[in-house]
């Protein structure tokens, strides 16, 4: 006697089906139909003009590679800076300037020289100080087990009165900047 095995009956065959030719051909939804074949209105995928989007990334690489500044550049450039035969290179610290009077630091605005000017006598200059203190505070934050290096670049106006750069040493000094450093500009040895 052979028998042949008995089939079960499958509980989901009235939901699981074959596959159609295509996706979503049994959506019931109008609306649905109509975007997916494209019908009575633009498609959903928009070409994208490869031209204009060359165009814009050289654009905007040229502006980036234009606006960058290396670290050893002054900010202001006016700043004419005073010469010296014994110079070593550009350390990363933040950079003073002080040109006619006004004080930057990185770039910000951080004071001006001209009350210790018009004084006569050295001052702490309060704007600078707190800029200073707040970036020794947040290299503090960000390298914990790190020693605070406590350098400083000053890039002075050759200009500029002898009170106000003996002001804004002892300021960046207050600051907890202990080392400062002049940019000059390199003379020919003699």
């Amino acid at each position: 006697m052979n028998r042949k095995p008995r089939a079960h009956a499958d509980p989901h065959a009235h939901v699981i089906h074959a596959p159609g030719k295509r996706l979503l051909h049994r959506v019931p939804l109008s609306f649905v139909w109509d975007r997916v074949t494209g019908r009575h209105r633009k498609s959903p995928s928009a070409a994208l003009n490869l031209v204009s989007f060359i165009d814009f990334l050289v654009v905007t690489v040229i502006f980036l590679l234009m606006s960058f500044s290396a670290s050893g550049e002054t900010n202001a450039r006016e700043v004419t800076l005073p010469g010296a035969v014994n110079a070593e290179a550009m350390v990363d610290a933040p950079m003073v300037t002080v040109h006619h009077g006004q004080i930057l630091v990185d770039g910000v605005q951080g004071g001006s020289t001209r009350s210790v000017e018009e004084l006569g006598r050295m001052e702490k200059i309060e704007p600078l100080f707190q800029i200073l203190r707040s970036k020794r505070e947040l290299y503090t934050q960000l390298q914990p087990g790190k020693a605070f290096p406590g350098v400083c670049v000053l890039a002075i106006d050759e200009g500029t009165p002898a009170i106000a750069v003996k002001s804004v040493f002892q300021t960046a000094a207050f600051a907890g900047y202990p080392n400062v450093s002049f940019m000059v500009k390199t003379l020919p040895g003699r």
